[in-house]
């Protein structure tokens, strides 16, 4: 059995588990519409509605009425790929396709409530989606035997309570129960008979918490702190091998896997600031704890243990963003949004070939009636050129430059009862 193909197979899983579609390492971002539409600005300090469950859980309690929001954010993903060079694990060129539209289109849903309980204690519950990733390069991709197809899903529940203690302050916790499931493969090759093919599928939950406080010194202005606990993870799955050569022949089999992975802490700050009647300022800045992510470990029945180095470094995200209350009816909002990508040149990977990237955004709310508000949002993002260079014995080389871009239309609703 080629142990070197599960190893990384399932490390690129492991990474991918470990990340999303839009902020770093592609982690998530689309979990309210509103905060999308000034591209996250204000997410810890705004409690504009019932998505501050995931924003900051203290600001359930600065909502006087109880309150269902929901929303849903269509991505679409382009990328550009130039494939300097591309061969096989006996030095041959790998022939192929370099098609950069390797990420479906894809809707990333949410749903919270909030239901206030008296003047200072609030009950909350969502649904959303912190991580995920679908890449899909073909059978004939030129990097095949480094990635191939990748689905990975992570959806998070969370009940919430939050408490106002005073005009001043205001604190909140939830619970996450967290669930990932995902499939991946990769080619291998087979001494120059054909290629064969290993799948990984796993699945798993864990829990995690998220707590947060709320400081409003005067009216026009709230500071937000909100903390979102790591995750840890222990993967049950299975590899499957098609036509796979093991040294002494060729192999059609299935063997058990499993690996440990953690999803990384985060801290999110931001402050939003009510110039007047119309103008509202916000801007935030969330680290992210990405360099406790630095090795993969494999376990495989009946096989020694395999360690691939990852090598992230911890990232920072920054977000400035506006609002402008046209009329009762109507608020427009804008923001940009830097993220600063955990992978390096050195070790990433083309499941996740990732940069640095800016967001610039553009959201609008409509309030026809005192209960109802409508909430529309674009995002367009995009990356500094992303360098992948891999290689490997059994896998051969591939080294190619990514320039990736991606564009996000959100449609949401808040209502009040």
């Amino acid at each position: 059995m080629n142990k070197l193909t599960l190893g990384v197979a399932l490390a690129a899983a492991a990474t991918a588990y470990a990340g999303g579609v839009h902020a770093g390492a592609f982690q998530l971002n689309e979990q309210s519409v509103s905060t999308q539409g000034t591209s996250f600005a204000g997410r810890a300090s705004n409690a504009n509605d019932a998505s501050t469950v995931f924003g900051n859980p203290a600001g359930m309690s600065f909502l006087d009425r109880a309150q269902i929001t929901g929303g849903v954010t269509y991505l679409d993903v382009n990328t550009d790929i130039d494939v300097a060079s591309a061969n096989d694990a006996l030095g041959r060129p790998v022939s192929g396709s370099d098609d950069g539209d390797m990420v479906p289109g894809a809707a990333v849903p949410s749903f919270y409530y909030v239901q206030p309980m008296n003047d200072r204690v609030a009950l909350g519950f969502g649904v959303y989606a912190p991580f995920g990733v679908i890449t899909d390069y073909g059978s004939d991709f030129r990097g095949r035997y480094f990635a191939n197809y990748s689905e990975v899903e992570v959806v998070t529940a969370q009940p919430t309570i939050s408490y106002r203690i005073n005009d001043k302050w205001a604190i909140g916790a939830g619970v996450t129960y967290n669930s990932v499931k995902g499939e991946l493969t990769s080619n291998t090759l087979d001494a120059g008979t054909g290629d064969g093919k290993v799948k990984i599928k796993g699945d798993d939950a864990a829990w995690g918490y998220n707590v947060g406080v709320i400081f409003q010194p005067v009216e026009s202005t709230r500071l937000g702190l909100s903390y979102r606990s790591k995750v840890d993870y222990s993967l049950e799955g299975e590899a499957k091998y098609n036509n796979v050569f093991t040294g002494t022949g060729f192999a059609n089999t299935e063997q058990d896997a499993s690996l440990d992975v953690t999803l990384p802490e985060s801290i999110d700050f931001s402050v939003t600031h009510k110039l007047d009647d119309r103008w509202t300022l916000m801007a935030g800045v969330t680290w992210v704890h990405w360099s406790r992510f630095d090795e993969i470990a494999v376990e495989v029945d009946n096989m020694s243990d395999i360690v691939e180095e990852q090598g992230y470094e911890d990232s920072w995200q920054y977000a400035v963003g506006l609002s402008y209350q046209l009329n009762p009816q109507w608020v427009l909002r804008t923001g940009m949004a830097f993220d600063d990508s955990p992978t390096v040149d050195e070790h990433r990977s083309a499941r996740i070939p990732s940069g640095d990237r800016t967001i610039f955004s553009l959201g609008a709310g409509w309030t026809p009636m005192p209960e109802l508000t409508i909430d529309m949002a674009y995002t367009y993002l995009w990356e500094e050129t992303a360098t992948v260079s891999l290689s490997e014995p059994n896998r051969g080389t591939y080294e190619a430059d990514y320039e990736n871009e991606a564009h996000g239309f959100g449609l949401g609703a808040t209502y009040r009862f």
